[in-house]
């Protein structure tokens, strides 16, 4: 029973049931209460008549009360009322006249002249009479309300078996209809009930069930809440994905972040034992400088680690006015003297490019991307590295004709640990974090950082707002 009392289909069709049991009580009632006041006007305008032929009666007769009934119908009640006291009688079914009751005579004597009236006779029942004046004389005459009675309850009677027939055919085509109506709405839940069902807390999810188009009528209740499912259903799948490929990089970086750490760790660990185990002073520099090297290349990857780790969090950078174009100029210049087997070239507005910034972060993005065509560029590749304003930001594009990158190392270039060289060996120079700290840095200023890149023709944009 609570079941069925919480089931919708349930509910909408009850409320349909009690709504046609109201509405036909209603109809009912005023049904009846028209057929009553008609019923009772017709019995009026025969108690009128009946008062005429009493009158006609007396006003022809030697005085009052009659000695016959006048052409009157079987039940009619005439009281004439004069000042030396009150008589009347009833026509019995068979037509013969009865005189009235002291009680039933005193009940109607009370009764004004030109007044109608609903009275109860005793013996008699319920009477619709009227009085009038005849000079001295006062005529009441009345006829029985009992074929109103029987009419009515008869009608009543009806009333309440349609009304009933009419409340179980509507409970049950109401039942009918709208669980049919609901069936989407089962399919909906459906729905929801196998992506519950999910194991959404282990692995990459990717599509999952949904809601069939043809009940995605957003001109429908059930299609809005069919369409709404089935977003939500898509912004699940993209949060839990984003999720697992977040893990999945977090596994990665922290992989790739202690084999890092390990390489140098294993190089002084071993120059450490090796001399320990030999006084020589001689190899004992060499050791105590390859020891020096490691440290470095540890404490750099060390604070790379942490200024991502910072950027990732969201922690905010220096904001001052920063030369764009004299930090390009720097920074070039520094790349000449590393790799001078490099053709550098500049392309700068007579007028300096200013941004806000952190000067010594946005130096770190130009210096890791010259660093990065330096590294995988042969001897004589021309770098050029050119700035220009462009509506509201401020361009910087370093480009090199070297052989370019790799068309599947494209989409990835700008992860964390990603190299060109694959294999990880200290020997290339790079950690490959590089590229994915010029992106951090140019997102925490609200800037781009893009690549297009084929052979012979390689770009890095980068775009920070005035």
């Amino acid at each position: 029973m609570r079941v069925a009392a919480r089931s919708l289909s349930v509910r909408v069709a009850a409320a349909m049931v009690a709504l046609v049991a109201v509405v036909s009580l209603v109809i009912g009632a005023l049904t009846t209460a028209a057929i009553s006041s008609y019923l009772t006007k017709q019995l009026d305008g025969k108690v009128a008549a009946t008062q005429g032929r009493a009158i006609n009666a007396l006003v022809k007769g030697s005085g009052p009360p009659p000695d016959a009934p006048h052409g009157q119908d079987a039940g009619t009640v005439t009281v004439y009322v004069t000042p030396s006291g009150a008589e009347g009688n009833v026509i019995t079914s068979d037509g013969t006249l009865t005189a009235l009751g002291d009680p039933a005579v005193g009940m109607l004597d009370d009764l004004t002249a030109g007044q109608n009236g609903t009275v109860d006779l005793p013996d008699l029942g319920e009477y619709r009479v009227h009085a009038s004046s005849v000079g001295a004389v006062t005529v009441i005459t009345g006829l029985p309300t009992k074929d109103i009675q029987n009419t009515i309850n008869s009608l009543i009677g009806w009333e309440v078996l349609f009304g009933g027939i009419g409340v179980l055919t509507a409970g049950g085509v109401g039942v009918f209809v709208v669980r049919r109506q609901l069936r989407p709405l089962r399919r909906v839940a459906q729905t929801a009930r196998e992506v519950a069902g999910l194991p959404l807390d282990t692995g990459e999810i990717g599509v999952t069930a949904r809601v069939p188009d043809q009940l995605t009528d957003e001109h429908t209740e059930v299609g809005q809440v069919a369409v709404a499912l089935n977003k939500l259903l898509g912004h699940m799948e993209n949060a839990l994905d984003a999720r697992h490929r977040s893990e999945q990089q977090v596994r990665q970086f922290v992989a790739d972040a202690s084999h890092e750490l390990r390489t140098p760790l294993t190089t002084i660990h071993g120059y450490a034992q090796l001399s320990l185990r030999q006084r020589d002073p001689e190899l004992y520099g060499h050791a105590m400088g390859k020891v020096m090297v490691e440290t470095t290349r540890m404490a750099s990857l060390v604070e790379d680690l942490l200024l991502l780790a910072r950027l990732d969090a969201g922690r905010p950078l220096d904001r001052r006015p920063v030369d764009l174009s004299r930090l390009a100029r720097d920074s070039v210049t520094d790349a000449q003297i590393v790799a001078p087997s490099h053709h550098w070239k500049l392309e700068l507005p007579s007028d300096p490019i200013v941004i806000i910034g952190d000067e010594q972060r946005l130096h770190q993005v130009v210096t890791n991307l010259l660093t990065n065509a330096r590294r995988h560029t042969p001897a004589g590749t021309t770098v050029t590295v050119a700035a220009k304003l462009a509506d509201a930001s401020a361009v910087l594009t370093i480009h090199d004709d070297g052989p370019g990158i790799p068309a599947d190392l494209l989409p990835n270039v700008f992860q964390r640990f990603t190299r060109a060289d694959t294999a990880r060996t200290s020997t290339t120079g790079g950690t490959g974090l590089g590229l994915s700290l010029a992106q951090s840095i140019t997102h925490a200023h609200n800037g781009t950082l893009t690549l297009s890149s084929t052979p012979g023709n390689t770009s890095f944009t980068l775009a920070l707002p005035t």
